[in-house]
């Protein structure tokens, strides 16, 4: 599988459970339920919880090759400054 691909995926699923997140913060703020992920598939509860689940391991394989993948982490970034 091509690493760029997993990578932009993961990325987005990543940015996904972090919007979520946010509007779920907000929205208990605001005394309302703003969990997009819920509001789509609430009524799906098994999807719902494999959206979470691959959202994780999105998380977690960001974290692992987070180094790898970023141009200011990478082992060229002293060249940068």
């Amino acid at each position: 599988m091509n690493s760029k691909w997993l990578h932009m995926v993961a990325w987005i699923l990543v940015i996904v459970g972090a919007l979520n997140w946010g509007l779920v913060g907000v929205g208990s703020f605001m005394g309302s339920n703003w969990n997009l992920v819920n509001m789509i598939l609430g009524s799906m509860p098994q999807l719902e919880s494999i959206v979470y689940i691959l959202v994780g391991l999105a998380a977690v394989f960001e974290l692992i090759t987070h180094k790898k993948n970023c141009r200011m982490c990478g082992s060229d970034s002293n060249a940068m400054m």
